[in-house]
């Protein structure tokens, strides 16, 4: 396995997936890579959703792209959810990129922390996977949808509980290209002030 400076600095979002299965046992790794993310307060909040059935994963870019063909682009709007908005209107609209592997993560919206300790886990998780030699890619798009109707009602007769919402996901599996692509990001923000 890599070290893991190099999981980090090489760790790039895959969007183009063989539909191979993913070993379980990478899968238990990935898992306990963001279960042991930091969360605030220790308090542990996260429920993750490990989604490989592909019939359920089919059901979910139905209905992911049906709400988002509902919606209106306003000016001003984040350019991914236009995105997803306009691919949606479109028609055949795959938010989760045909990977074989959706693990969305809940939390409890009453918590302040939870999208920070989402964040630290899926962070986790996609580092891991690349250690691993597996792609993977943040999803947005049920965090975004996370109070609309369908949508919430097909993630509680998956498992989420009553008072859980999504608040992200990652998608997850055998590049398409063979390996994750590892080249060094070229940085043109995130700036870095020194206060010494």
């Amino acid at each position: 396995m890599m070290e893991a400076m190099e999981a980090i600095l090489t760790r790039r979002s895959t969007r183009n997936f063989r539909q191979e299965a993913v070993e379980q046992d990478k899968l238990e790794k990935i898992l306990e890579a963001g279960r042991q993310a930091p969360s605030g307060g220790n308090s542990q909040l996260n429920h993750f959703l490990v989604i490989r059935r592909a019939d359920v994963i089919r059901e979910l870019v139905e209905q992911v792209e049906k709400a988002f063909a509902k919606m209106e682009v306003t000016e001003g709007m984040y350019r991914s959810l236009r995105h997803s908005i306009e691919a949606s209107r479109r028609g055949g609209y795959v938010f989760c990129y045909n990977a074989p592997v959706l693990i969305a993560v809940a939390n409890r919206p009453d918590y302040g922390n939870h999208m920070a300790d989402v964040a630290c886990a899926i962070e986790n998780m996609m580092i891991a996977a690349n250690a691993l030699d597996l792609g993977s890619c943040w999803i947005n798009q049920l965090r975004w949808l996370n109070e609309e109707p369908g949508l919430l009602a097909r993630m509680r007769a998956l498992g989420m509980k009553e008072e859980e919402r999504i608040y992200g996901a990652v998608s997850l599996g055998w590049p398409a290209a063979g390996k994750p692509a590892r080249n060094l990001m070229k940085l043109t923000g995130n700036e870095v002030t020194w206060i010494d």
